[in-house]
């Protein structure tokens, strides 16, 4: 049986998309590739068998009954976000509690890194997010929310040029604006010691904010019952390898100095396991995700987190 498989390139995945870890009965056609592109041929097209999925739209479709995929408990994308907050350093803004009433700009309502935000704003800072303007560069699946969310696409400029021109007084995104790189405009993170509020964060919460699952089209699924655990097999020992290579210092397979002494201290810091697959590890923090979206209005009801992933996988574990 040959399976397109979308994903992203990194160590997690590597071993898969370049054939050292295999699925007995299957060849795989590897098509990676960023995000937010292989997110929209997968909810547009639905022509992937097996892909990276973004936990938002996975969650905002399941939800309404027409979602083309189901999940797999495999995390290939897992990110703290506080660093993803930016602000105009010219409007006041010196904490959470600034950002009520303002503007803030994104990609997309339903992206998972905005999700997590708005959540983190309510749960940890008190901000009441539906005061707030959502200002948008457009949304990759069409998302209807109920009266009271202010949620808006960007009139004639990307979420990127309304932080710098001023039209936003915030912008949450995974990816640096342009002005922040290049000072071109006054534009900080919010948080400026980033690290620190993400490391109390997790010591609070004990979530490392989930991004992506890896998902299965329904129709291929429903064909092989067997496929959804077999994935997770694979991706678990895809894992397994590279966190094993993050400690071997004869020669260093990734390039920073100090890698081993870093994870080791992560490792420490996370509980032994800094990058948890399986179900039964994640339900919390999925209950958490799947609360944030109906709060968010993506959801009309707060989903039970198992209905996202395929039974035959609920019980795995790595």
């Amino acid at each position: 049986m040959e399976l397109t498989l979308a994903c992203t390139v990194s160590d997690r995945t590597r071993p898969i998309l370049d054939g050292r870890v295999t699925i007995p009965g299957v060849t795989l056609r590897p098509e990676p590739g960023e995000p937010e592109a292989i997110f929209r041929r997968a909810l547009q097209k639905r022509d992937l068998h097996v892909t990276e999925l973004s936990m938002g739209s996975h969650i905002t479709t399941t939800a309404r009954g027409d979602a083309p995929y189901i999940g797999v408990p495999v995390f290939p994308s897992r990110a703290f976000r506080h660093s993803a907050v930016y602000i105009r350093t010219d409007r006041g803004i010196t904490g959470p509690a600034d950002l009520a009433g303002r503007v803030v700009a994104l990609p997309e309502y339903q992206q998972t890194a905005a999700l997590w935000v708005r959540g983190m704003l309510r749960d940890r800072y008190g901000v009441d997010t539906r005061g707030i303007a959502w200002r948008t560069g457009g949304e990759r699946v069409a998302i209807t929310l109920p009266p009271g969310h202010d949620v808006r696409p960007l009139e004639g400029m990307t979420p990127e040029e309304a932080i710098a021109s001023g039209a936003a007084d915030a912008f949450v995104g995974p990816r640096p604006p342009p002005a922040f790189l290049d000072g071109t405009a006054p534009v900080a993170r919010l948080w400026p010691d980033t690290r620190a509020e993400e490391e109390r964060y997790f010591s609070a919460t004990r979530f490392f904010p989930i991004m992506h699952c890896v998902a299965i089209r329904r129709d291929v699924a429903e064909a092989e019952p067997w496929l959804p655990a077999a994935i997770f097999r694979a991706f678990a020992e895809a894992r397994a390898m590279a966190l094993a290579e993050l400690s071997l210092v004869n020669v260093l397979r990734v390039s920073l100095p100090w890698i081993a002494a870093e994870a080791a201290r992560q490792t420490a810091l996370m509980g032994g396991d800094p990058w948890p697959y399986g179900f039964a590890r994640n339900r919390d923090e999925i209950a958490a995700m799947t609360r944030y979206a109906a709060e968010d209005g993506l959801a009309a009801r707060v989903l039970e987190p198992e209905a996202l992933f395929h039974p035959e996988t609920l019980g795995l574990a790595p």
